[in-house]
């Protein structure tokens, strides 16, 4: 795949058809674990994006300003909590270019420890009591940790706004009365993922066949012949109707392959199998205040899933890489796409806000749809750095706004926005992030070090400390730097499979995190084994 060698203005302040694996739940896509309406408001004044970044209509600090006055607004005074796995969610947005105090939780409830400069108000994290990571933690850690979170909540003087990916009868149930969970429906959301249904809802919105995956639903799987001659491939992708990201899906070669298959629980969706590299685009729908929603995309990026030297499972996802260009038309067609079942879910459900779309993009340029997230997720921290290079605040702050009903008047308008992210798709340069999990058989901990920050590697290639950062543009990837984030304490006992560290940055082009839908960069593997170097051996 190929696009202009120019790279975009990717510097920023300090001051300031056949189916593959994917990152998430679409056919023989990968993910991370799983973690209605909106009243509709007066449009406020919209400033301009120019195709060079910059922006008119608002001077250079107002979006940030009128976005943390909106937000304060739409909390009322209520403190905002995050939930999820890892404690310092919301980090590119207060800590970084532009921070937004408003953003910065006054409590966290997470898996993970949090670090400073991204520290909230107050952490609850379930490795702080248990020293552990391991693969059984990172699927329960809310339930171990409900106790002590009550606790804290119950010391807040107001009733909170819990932040989180959607919501749930847990969640529900530490906001306590008076409290708000902002986040989308857990019903609504299981009911638009539902993997037998997403052929349905894209014929609904309106999405081109050309971008569809032939496939069909099933209540019961029949022969392997009978699959074939449905989706018209000798491969083929058997997802079970409910999951998220790898879990419960089969790429089916051959008939052993179809004794795992079996064991999913039904109903199915069974597509033919696609070879592309797996892509996804995050998208926010704001209500326009006439009866419709404004539709804002990123720019795609490219994923990747099953990086063995990053301790990836088969269809696991290992991060997310925005600086690769893209051809124009695939991403002309997957913004299109995204605009349609935005305007979809807001005139079927009501729903407005953050989601995620997944896709993939064949050798031949091709673009086909595969999965979709309705809720944002653990890469939407690094993508709003796509917002912030030109002068916008992060989504999420909309998606706050959208989900407690205020306004949103600091958005420019959506479709010179979009625009402008069908031009940077094109160019080099952006984020990345790289997820590393312990891909050793034993148990490890990190080695007396500084913990998450900026590092570079030396000329033993041995990882150097350079300074505490928690954004991913303080990484400087192109001079050689890297932020590792979420890292183990010392005393943290890490156990195969569990999540060591996230490394990102940006870069103008010059420095690739992958090479490929399942191989990692001659940079990432450098990179990868320092980390390894931290890691002594855990002797109980």
């Amino acid at each position: 795949m190929s696009g202009p060698a120019d790279s975009g203005p990717w510097r920023m302040s300090r001051d300031s058809g056949p189916e593959r694996m994917s990152c998430d739940n679409g056919p023989g896509h990968a993910g991370s674990d799983p973690e209605p309406g909106h009243p509709a408001q007066d449009e406020g004044p919209r400033g301009r994006v120019n195709r060079d970044g910059g922006r008119s209509g608002m001077e250079a600090g107002a979006p940030a300003e009128v976005a943390q006055a909106e937000l304060l607004a739409a909390l009322a005074g209520r403190p905002l909590v995050a939930v999820g796995r890892f404690s310092t969610a919301l980090r590119t947005g207060y800590t970084g270019p532009a921070p937004i105090e408003a953003l910065r939780p006054a409590l966290s409830i997470g898996c993970y420890s949090a670090w400073d400069p991204a520290l909230p108000g107050m952490v609850v994290a379930a490795e702080d009591r248990t020293r552990v990571r391991s693969v059984a933690e990172r699927q329960g850690w809310l339930r171990r940790v409900r106790h002590d979170a009550a606790r804290h909540l119950v010391k807040l003087d107001r009733p909170p706004v819990i932040s989180a990916w959607y919501a749930g009868a847990q969640l529900h149930e530490l906001a306590g009365p008076g409290g708000t969970v902002a986040a989308i429906d857990a019903g609504v959301r299981a009911t638009i993922e539902a993997r037998h249904l997403f052929d349905d809802l894209l014929r609904a919105a309106g999405v081109p066949a050309v971008a569809r995956i032939r496939c069909v639903p099933a209540e019961r799987l029949p022969s392997l012949a009978e699959l074939r001659r449905a989706v018209g491939t000798e491969r083929v992708v058997v997802q079970a109707g409910a999951g998220s990201g790898g879990h419960g899906t089969v790429v089916v070669s051959g008939e052993e392959d179809m004794a795992r298959a079996a064991r999913l629980l039904g109903p199915y969706r069974v597509a033919a199998y696609v070879d592309g590299w797996p892509c996804a685009v995050t998208v926010l729908s704001v209500p326009d205040g006439a009866g419709g929603v404004s539709v804002y995309v990123d720019r795609p990026s490219h994923t990747a899933a099953g990086v063995a030297e990053l301790g990836a499972a088969p269809l696991s996802c290992a991060g997310h890489d925005w600086s690769r260009p893209w051809p124009v038309p695939a991403a002309a067609l997957l913004i299109e796409c995204a605009e349609r079942i935005a305007i979809w879910g807001w005139r079927r459900y009501g729903v407005a806000g953050l989601f995620s779309l997944n896709a993939l993009l064949t050798p031949g340029e091709r673009v086909y749809l595969s999965a979709i997230k309705w809720r944002h997720d653990a890469s939407t921290e690094v993508s709003a750095v796509n917002q912030q290079v030109i002068g916008v605040p992060p989504f999420v702050l909309a998606h706050l706004a959208v989900m407690l009903g205020g306004p949103v008047s600091w958005l420019a308008d959506p479709q010179e926005f979009n625009q402008l992210s069908l031009l940077r798709a094109t160019q080099r340069g952006g984020p990345f992030s790289i997820r590393v999990r312990l891909s050793r058989e034993s148990p490890v901990r990190v080695a007396t070090g500084q913990g998450s920050g900026v590092y570079r590697l030396d000329r033993a290639d041995r990882p150097r400390w350079v300074r505490r950062a928690a954004h991913p543009s303080d990484a400087r990837a192109d001079q050689g730097e890297f932020l590792l984030a979420d890292l183990p304490a010392p005393d943290v006992v890490c156990h195969p499979g569990a999540d060591l560290a996230t490394i990102e940055g940006v870069t103008e082009g010059v420095t690739q995190p992958f090479h490929g839908p399942a191989s990692a960069s001659p940079f990432t593997r450098r990179v990868a084994a320092a980390l390894d170097q931290l890691l002594v051996p855990h002797h109980p």
